[in-house]
């Protein structure tokens, strides 16, 4: 019984240390959660303004690209932008967006098992979509299979600077320029709170969310130098690459409620294993009380 007494006493305390360390990890996903929110709220503020003035400068292009004004219908002196026209589609590019640790619940499996699904959907052949993986959970589970990951961006830190993602950002739009796919898509999962996430598949390029419509009319014209396409050249690939950064923000702050989740979930069930630990104990001392005092009362009944 004694034996059974302290093998319950050391599975208590071992429990009570594993809970205090899933407690601190909570805390400390909290607190880069907070940060990683208001990173990505004032990011979003300017993300609108670039999307404001990106859309201002392509008005003639998009206003054209809507009307089916391209190609052959297009007039002579419209030379698109290869980010805003479409072109036909032979390979498509994928940037998935994962975690390089564990211990996030199910916020890595959720997004390569819909990036999976998706792409089992809309492709027959691997020939026809390449990977950019962020993370090494993607990565990882990419190269096992035997897919296509044309680059890789691992330990990135917990509230990247644009500088940390501007070489896959940077990367995408290159390739993208240089015909290696003809779309492309980030996959990740978006932060809706602390208790959820949500998977996003968008497209990134083309271009084609910008929106004539959308376009803001200004007391004043903007006075380009040099012209207002090599401007284009220029500001839309940083919008593409910041479009990139952005959701590799979103992502962070949703890895970060997803493992404080998961932590809070580990300390609420250490908790509960310590509670029927305790009730094992002490059923069992009382048990071993009991024993002994029928011991006593015994021996003494004997020795009359």
């Amino acid at each position: 019984m004694a034996a059974s007494l302290n093998e319950i006493t050391k599975k208590i305390n071992s429990t009570k240390k594993t809970s205090q360390i899933t407690n601190a990890m909570q805390m400390v996903s909290g607190a880069k959660l907070s940060k990683a929110e208001d990173i990505a709220a004032g990011f979003q503020i300017y993300s609108n303004k670039v999307r404001e003035i990106v859309t201002h400068l392509a008005h003639t292009q998009l206003s054209l690209i809507e009307n089916n004004m391209i190609g052959t219908n297009s007039p002579s002196n419209i030379d698109f932008h290869d980010m805003l026209a479409e072109r036909p589609i032979k390979k498509t590019g994928y940037i998935v967006i994962s975690s390089d640790k564990g211990l996030a619940g199910g916020y890595n499996s959720s997004v390569i098992k819909s990036t999976v699904d998706m792409i089992t959907k809309d492709h027959t052949s691997p020939d026809e979509y390449v990977f950019m993986a962020v993370g090494a959970t993607a990565a990882d589970f990419f190269k096992a299979r035997g897919m296509n990951v044309a680059y890789e961006l691992n330990d990135i830190s917990d509230q990247p600077s644009f500088e940390e993602v501007r070489t896959i950002a940077r990367t995408a739009t290159e390739m993208y320029k240089n015909e290696v796919f003809d779309e492309l898509y980030v996959c990740y999962n978006h932060h809706v709170n602390t208790i959820m996430f949500q998977y996003r598949a968008e497209k990134m390029l083309p271009l084609s969310d910008l929106d004539a419509a959308e376009t803001k009319d200004y007391e004043k014209d903007y006075i380009y130098e040099p012209s207002k396409e090599e401007i284009l050249d220029i500001v839309l690939p940083q919008y593409a690459e910041s479009l990139i950064y952005g959701a590799i923000l979103d992502a962070k702050a949703a890895e970060h409620a997803a493992r404080m989740t998961a932590m809070k979930g580990a300390t609420d069930n250490a908790k509960n294993i310590i509670d029927d630990l305790t009730i094992r104990y002490n059923r069992a001392r009382q048990a071993a009380i009991t024993e002994e005092i029928t011991e006593i009362i015994s021996g003494a009944s004997a020795s009359k």
